[in-house]
């Protein structure tokens, strides 16, 4: 029988993850042939977990307990990392704990690797819950990383991996800061599902402005090479420009210097030693058996 394990990173949002359990096994128990296990990595909560139940189509259920809080991608990438390491597994399911990863799309996750064992699926974002404000930002995000990368990116998190693909992307720095920005760059093909973003079950979008930053730098960070050789192109252009707008085309000159700084300073997030040592970070495994 396959074997999935999902991997959901908690930061306090014990009340969503309840309520995420409670649905994901509503929908796993239409999935046949497939033993389904999850694996909450708590990234050093600072409230006290109440009691989680396991649901019953649910095969396994644990509780990974981080010393020291690592923050959302690199909860992911110690999963990966474990996972890979010390787990028979076929296929890794990566997604939120609060909501926004509807469970319901599982199943298309599935039907969709089933259909090519060999390939990786992303959930492609077709439509969102945020404000204008946002959607907005998030657009000019998508953008500028088409612009400075030439990659067009646009899942995050919400996944389904081969074993091949977990083995291939679990030792690149990358996967450190960017989990989509590694990816996109390690594999030559990914397949895609459409995915409307869900509503948080509790609270307000823990997405703020500066995070969208991080995270979109980070992205871009992942393909440094890329955008110093665009960069170089542009500039050269803008040199040509100079006689007819001088102050332009100086202007544009130091944006894009600016912004390169800036990639290579985000770029030193991916740290390969913090990866391979991140299980150190592990203070217990709680497995709930009921």
């Amino acid at each position: 029988m396959k074997k999935i394990i999902i991997i959901i990173p908690i930061f306090n949002d014990w009340e969503s993850l309840k309520k995420l359990l409670l649905e994901i096994n509503t929908v796993i128990a239409e999935i046949k042939n497939i033993s389904f296990e999850c694996f909450v990595i708590n990234d050093s909560s600072n409230i006290d977990q109440p009691k989680i139940i396991k649901p019953k189509y649910l095969h396994s259920l644990k509780i990974f307990n981080m010393q020291q809080n690592r923050g959302h991608a690199r909860c992911y990438a110690f999963g990966i990392r474990y996972v890979f390491l010390n787990e028979q597994f076929d296929n890794i399911i990566l997604m939120d704990g609060d909501g926004e990863d509807r469970p319901i799309e599982i199943k298309s996750l599935v039907e969709k690797i089933n259909n090519n064992e060999k390939i990786s699926v992303v959930a492609k974002r077709v439509k969102r819950s945020e404000g204008f404000l946002f959607k907005f930002l998030y657009e000019c995000h998508k953008i500028l990383t088409y612009i400075s990368t030439g990659k067009k990116i646009n899942f995050g998190n919400y996944s389904c991996l081969t074993k091949k693909d977990v083995e291939l992307i679990s030792n690149q720095p990358s996967l450190w800061s960017s989990f989509s920005g590694t990816l996109k760059k390690n594999l030559r093909n990914l397949n895609q599902i459409n995915s409307v973003r869900g509503k948080r079950y509790f609270g307000p979008s823990k997405m703020s402005f500066i995070k969208l930053l991080i995270h979109s730098l980070s992205i871009i960070a992942v393909f440094k090479y890329s955008v110093i050789l665009r960069s170089i192109i542009f500039l050269i252009v803008l040199t040509f420009l100079i006689p007819y707008q001088a102050f332009i085309a100086s202007c544009l000159q130091i944006l894009i210097i600016s912004f390169n700084f800036i990639i290579l300073l985000v770029s030193s997030r991916e740290k390969k030693d913090e990866l391979l040592k991140s299980q150190e970070n592990l203070l217990n495994i709680n497995e709930i058996t009921h």
